[in-house]
């Protein structure tokens, strides 16, 4: 600021020594005269640039500094711009993670309700994942040895789905926990049923043999070797009925 104010110093002072110059006029002829108030009058408009350049160099610095003040906001606006994008970047990407994995387990909860192939007895069939746990389950319990639960259980899965894959499987073995708790009677009505129900099963002719081996418990040798018999007849290339060819002749 001191330039400057020593600017508007001399040019008060150039116009306060054109006054002497046209107060003592006379004391110069005309043409030093008009000389000196020409020259005075050059000062003056040097003067006059001078200060206009210097303030016009002043107004441009504090333009430069507005533009500068201006760029720094911008960059700090851009920068926290920039720090919102990776955020909103970032919790998209979470979204979309998120959706897939919900996608994905949806996916795994239909298929697991959904009938699945598997191969029963031989055989290629459809069932529910209800279906064969419950199968299953009573298979399990018959393995253990708990033949009175294990009969409860096929009885339950028959009435269930009677017409699963597995009801003929369901239905022998619903025979074979009658046979080993002696009660040879229903175990002959289950294995009945498994012919009747089912003669193309593989079970068929291992029900047939069973049939017979409850009849020799009940001491009926007549329908034993009458299911020996009707064994070897329709299921000849079986191994049930190779065994029944073995047996047959020891009934007598």
């Amino acid at each position: 600021m001191k330039p400057f104010h020593s600017q508007i110093a001399a040019a008060v002072l150039a116009a306060v020594s054109l006054a002497p110059v046209v107060a003592h006029a006379g004391l110069f002829d005309d043409d030093e005269a008009r000389k000196a108030i020409l020259d005075a009058r050059s000062r003056i408009e040097n003067t006059q640039r001078e200060m206009n350049s210097r303030l016009e160099t002043k107004a441009d610095k504090s333009s430069m500094l507005d533009l500068a003040n201006q760029n720094e906001q911008l960059r700090l606006d851009v920068a926290k711009l920039r720090g919102q994008i990776e955020v909103l970047t970032n919790e998209l990407a979470n979204a979309q993670q998120r959706q897939k994995d919900f996608y994905v387990d949806l996916d795994t909860r239909l298929r697991k309700l959904e009938p699945q192939k598997v191969t029963v007895d031989g055989r290629e069939a459809s069932v529910e994942q209800g279906e064969q746990r419950t199968y299953e389950a009573a298979l399990a319990v018959f393995k253990a040895g708990d033949y009175k639960n294990a009969t409860l259980g096929f009885g339950d899965f028959l009435r269930r789905y009677p017409q699963s894959g597995y009801a003929a499987s369901a239905q022998y073995w619903l025979g074979t926990t009658y046979y080993a708790q002696r009660d040879y009677r229903n175990a002959i009505a289950a294995q009945q049923t498994v012919i009747k129900n089912y003669p193309d099963s593989t079970r068929a002719p291992d029900a047939l043999l069973n049939i017979s081996t409850c009849y020799v418990e009940l001491k009926d040798k007549v329908q034993a070797r009458h299911a020996l018999e009707t064994l070897i007849a329709k299921y000849p290339d079986s191994a049930a009925a190779q065994t029944a060819k073995e047996r047959l002749p020891t009934i007598r």
